[in-house]
């Protein structure tokens, strides 16, 4: 009986588990499909609204030279996720889970806080996003439009009621809204093509600039985010893996390998175009782009952007930056779900599980925003913070993954390759230096 309840226990999102059935013996396009969407989830977090800004400064201040760090950024994000799912398929288990199993109750609890602190640091640019998004299309108050983000946590529940597919089917409806309106404003802006593509190959003048360097580490540092690792691990175990047949497992692997690479190539192009719409937009202006609202305003403004300003053009922004915001906080709520069921064990009823985790993400903005009620740009200044909190998270998570992932005690066969190990070690070693770099230029103690 024991054992019984062990191995309930041990399932991650145990209502979705498993719950989607694969063909067996299918071609290569439908077993794809089946295998298709939660990528779509783990893309989401890397084009959230804590990145728009540091891509589109990213391109006003250096045009299109910080392109190569956005391409570095994301194979780091497609090695790493790759990693995170491969654990989840072969283990059953998710990384807060084996994190928790693997270190003593001290260290574990040390762990838990540590990855409850990244959840609400990521919710602060997907509320604050939202909120602002909601003040700029229809007026509504920043608080107000942060109490209605916070509800959309009944949304995912009535989902989770109709099937894990209709989460994927509406963020990725979501994301689309984000790919068509940037794609739709780079066309209008008439970038440099040979621009972009040189932009794409990496310059050691970056290394030589430190206004350039701060911005780079900025994007690398708000590309991989703590929480995407612990949710990749288990939504890759909402597909039906029979793990007793190597095959399957094998199948598993390799299909929500492609599938996350294909929605994290999309993710990539996304952050490109934010950063080409800055640079084809705003490089050699004097205005100021430090906020969401100073976007908005520069994109129907005239004398900044030129003939095709418009207040279409700041719609289309807001309503991206709405799209964005939303399907985060989808993505984030489910990782909550995850990191408090893995680290603390804690079993309660799905709405109360989901209530605790948003109240724990949304109090801090709305404290903030009331406290400074009226003052947008210090309320945005939270999202910079909440970004370098990411940083100091970060390893936390990765140093696991990439510990477990290679581990043949723990993955058999399945784990890391000696190339992929090595290079996981590389992008981890580099990931810490930089945000250890990012974090002591934040507070001023390195020029």
């Amino acid at each position: 009986m024991s054992e019984k309840l062990d191995e309930v226990d041990s399932k991650s999102l145990d209502e979705i588990n498993g719950s989607i059935k694969v063909p067996k013996n299918a071609g290569f396009w439908k077993t794809l499909m089946a295998y298709s969407g939660p990528g779509i989830l783990i893309a989401v977090g890397y084009m959230d609204p804590g990145n728009w800004i540091t891509s589109i400064a990213g391109g006003a201040q250096f045009k299109y030279t910080l392109l190569s760090v956005i391409l570095i950024s994301s194979l780091i994000a497609m090695l790493l996720q790759a990693m995170s799912a491969r654990l989840g398929i072969v283990t059953g288990k998710d990384l807060a889970q084996l994190t928790r199993e693997r270190t003593s109750k001290r260290v574990g609890f040390l762990l838990w806080v540590v990855a409850e602190l990244a959840i609400m640091a990521t919710d602060i640019a997907e509320i604050i996003g939202s909120g602002i998004a909601l003040e700029l299309l229809f007026h509504i108050p920043l608080i107000i439009g942060i109490l209605i983000t916070a509800a959309d946590v009944l949304i995912l529940l009535l989902l989770m009621k109709l099937g894990f597919r209709k989460i994927e089917a509406i963020v990725a409806t979501l994301v689309a809204v984000i790919l068509i309106v940037f794609a739709y404003e780079v066309f209008l802006s008439d970038p440099s093509i040979s621009g972009i593509v040189k932009g794409y190959v990496p310059s050691v003048k970056i290394l030589g600039n430190n206004a350039m360097l701060y911005l780079s580490l900025g994007i690398v540092g708000a590309t991989v985010m703590p929480h995407d690792l612990y949710l990749g691990s288990s939504i890759s175990q909402t597909r039906e893996v029979d793990r007793k047949d190597r095959k399957n497992i094998a199948q598993a692997i390799r299909f929500s390998t492609i599938d996350s690479n294909m929605q994290l190539f999309l993710a990539f192009i996304v952050n490109s175009l934010l950063l080409i719409l800055g640079a084809a937009l705003f490089y050699g202006t004097d205005s100021s782009l430090g906020r969401f609202v100073d976007l908005f305003n520069a994109l129907s403004n005239n004398q900044i952007v030129g003939a095709i300003a418009s207040p279409m053009l700041s719609m289309l922004f807001a309503v991206a930056l709405l799209a964005s915001g939303q399907s985060s906080t989808i993505t984030g709520t489910l990782s909550g779900q995850i990191i408090m069921e893995g680290f603390i064990r804690l079993h309660v009823p799905l709405w109360v599980q989901r209530l605790v985790t948003r109240v724990l993400s949304v109090a801090p903005v709305l404290i903030f925003a009331i406290y400074y009620h009226g003052d947008e740009a210090k309320i945005e200044n939270l999202l910079t913070f909440s970004q370098v909190f990411l940083s100091v998270a970060l390893p936390f998570a990765v140093i696991p993954l990439v510990i477990y992932t290679s581990s043949k005690k723990l993955m058999g066969e399945f784990a890391n390759r000696a190339w992929v190990k090595w290079c996981a070690w590389t992008a981890t070693i580099v990931l810490i230096l930089l945000n250890i770099y990012l974090i002591l230029q934040t507070l001023g103690l390195v020029k």
